[in-house]
């Protein structure tokens, strides 16, 4: 519930300015606080219905076109109610901005206090205990200098959000500087007492309006996160924007994976536990090294380059079966190894615990545990690989958690039907009794924009497709004058795009990767010719208002193929 300054506020306000309809009008107090505010029937609409399944404790899905402005159609109604809500997105972008500015404009607006809190996932938060026993270790030069800059700021942040570091989104620094949940201490860290994570949580569990996103939400759903209080029991209304990105960070949570990063991180601090609590058992040493090299080499048979597949179509390779042996033996070995010594240390004692777990996940990601109603498949790239096993069904597993009756649930999108049918969305999640709404963009596309489809005479999938792609795109980027979003599938064609287009562009050129997200947008809204180059986290939840954007280029829709493993496990 709101707390006693927002109560008050509240109470002092009347039945009729409390009407979502009134306030999102062109007389309400909104169009005092957003410049070229203009009322829209299709945003008053989805308020008013989604204060209403707020007050039941309903389910509701509804899908709201660009330019409906669906994000103050619910923050309104979700402030009114005076009920502690959790708001939900897909990106960080959009969580950012909801946070920083949406959220902030709509309580001035009202003039309702709030206790608002930002919660992101654990990887964006410093571990104190990784960066000491990773710093204290060196692991060379550059390494070094960069874990002491680290630890330079860690003296001096509150919020240990790794974001004030400013690090590019592909540094190789994250892992020896933040936790996941398998190598994660948990209660027994001894830096639990100042662990940034564990304070961001405090903080969104007392807050009355919580931004998370979907890994997050998930994971307060799932229970996946021991040692942490959850979030949702105290939520009376969920708010998920971003509502059709959730099926498939759903599928994805419902897995189970084993990486190259958690069998590595498991050898890196075997050895960094060894030399603090040990440092006379070679044995463990050497049972750490053979499973990284053979992490290593089991890589090198998936292959270095990008590849999504179904496992049993590459098991029964000689190179692949070989390598898949090995490691499987390599990481017993080690488990083995780890029993002999857990007595000398905590952190010997946690890397034994670590380990069957990730043998038993080994077992499951390659079929070994059953693939009784799911896939097994692997993702496979230059830095490592994946290994997943994925159910085909998630609607029951998800629709248990949700606690129907106790909180209001509100998923919304600009694309969450087919046509006017939601059932497709429906049938995956199992929402299959929600109330649905639909509203329609209500920009006149045929007068505000223009679609460019230039002919290519290369498939997507051929060698110089990218290049041609900019080809194409460069007179259309000197007639807009830059102002454009260059956007890739994937971080090779970015990377090949963003060689191409050097020489030939002689205006500011964003590339994601050289600087954080944050940083780029702001240099991209402040320019008047820039030109930003970006993957999957520019697609969605970015923000840029006016003739700042006025060109968006893509080198090809951003949907699975066919054959791709995931859009097999749903059909």
């Amino acid at each position: 519930m709101t707390g006693p300054r927002g109560r008050a506020a509240l109470a002092n306000m009347g039945a009729q300015d409390r009407s979502a309809t009134r306030i999102l009008s062109c007389q309400g107090p909104l169009a005092d606080h957003v410049e070229g505010f203009s009322a829209r029937p299709e945003q008053q609409e989805m308020a008013e219905i989604v204060a209403e399944t707020i007050e039941a404790r309903g389910v509701l899905l509804c899908e709201a076109g660009t330019g409906t402005g669906k994000t103050f159609a619910y923050l309104v109604p979700s402030l009114l109610s005076g009920r502690k809500v959790i708001i939900s997105t897909g990106t960080r972008a959009l969580q950012d901005q909801l946070f920083y500015r949406d959220l902030p404009l709509v309580q001035r607006a009202l003039a309702i206090p709030v206790d608002a809190a930002l919660l992101k996932g654990r990887g964006n938060y410093l571990c104190r205990y990784r960066l000491g026993r990773n710093a204290a270790h060196g692991y060379g030069d550059r390494l070094a200098a960069q874990l002491a800059h680290v630890s330079a700021w860690a003296g001096r942040t509150s919020s240990g959000d790794i974001g004030e570091l400013g690090l590019p989104d592909e540094s190789p620094l994250y892992p020896f500087i933040t936790s996941t949940s398998d190598n994660c201490l948990g209660q027994g860290c001894p830096e639990i007492q100042a662990c940034h994570l564990v304070r961001a949580r405090r903080e969104a569990q007392a807050a009355e309006v919580v931004v998370v996103n979907h890994h997050l939400l998930l994971a307060d759903l799932t229970l996946r996160e021991e040692g942490f209080a959850e979030l949702l029991p105290g939520a009376d209304a969920v708010i998920v924007d971003e509502a059709h990105q959730l099926p498939e960070v759903a599928q994805l949570f419902f897995s189970t994976s084993l990486g190259s990063r958690q069998l590595l991180e498991l050898c890196r601090d075997t050895v960094a536990a060894e030399r603090d609590e040990a440092g006379d058992l070679e044995g463990l040493r050497r049972a750490a090294v053979a499973l990284e090299q053979a992490t290593g080499d089991f890589a090198h048979a998936l292959g270095a380059t990008h590849r999504r597949a179904v496992w049993s179509e590459i098991a029964e390779q000689p190179s692949v079966g070989a390598a898949h042996t090995t490691l499987r033996q390599a990481l017993a070995d080690l488990a083995t190894a780890l029993e002999d010594g857990a007595c000398r240390g905590e952190g010997l004692k946690h890397c034994r615990r670590r380990a069957p777990g990730l043998s038993e996940r080994l077992a499951t990601v390659t079929g070994a545990g059953g693939e009784a109603d799911g896939l097994c498949w692997f993702e496979s790239h230059e830095r490592g690989f994946t290994l997943t096993s994925t159910p085909a069904h998630i609607g029951e597993a998800f629709t248990s958690r949700l606690r129907t009756g106790d909180c209001a649930w509100v998923f919304t999108s600009a694309t969450l039907a087919v046509g006017n049918d939601f059932g497709y969305f429906q049938g995956r999640l199992g929402l299959a009794k929600a109330r649905t709404s639909r509203w329609e963009s209500p920009y006149d596309y045929a007068r505000q924009a223009l679609l460019y489809l230039p002919e290519m005479t290369l498939a997507p999938n051929r060698p110089g497709y990218t290049e041609a792609v900019m080809a194409a795109s460069l007179p259309v980027l000197l007639a807009s004058r830059g102002r454009a979003f260059l956007l890739f599938t994937s971080h090779r064609a970015l990377a090949e795009a963003a060689r191409w287009l050097a020489p030939r562009w002689s205006f500011p050129l964003l590339v994601q990767g050289e600087a954080p997200r944050t940083e780029l947008l702001r240099r991209f809204r402040t320019g008047e010719v820039s030109v930003l180059l970006g993957t999957q986290s520019f697609w969605e939840g970015v923000d840029v208002r006016g003739e700042a954007l006025s060109l968006v280029v893509i080198d090809k829709l951003p949907f699975a193929a066919p054959e791709d493993p995931l859009t097999k496990a749903q059909i």
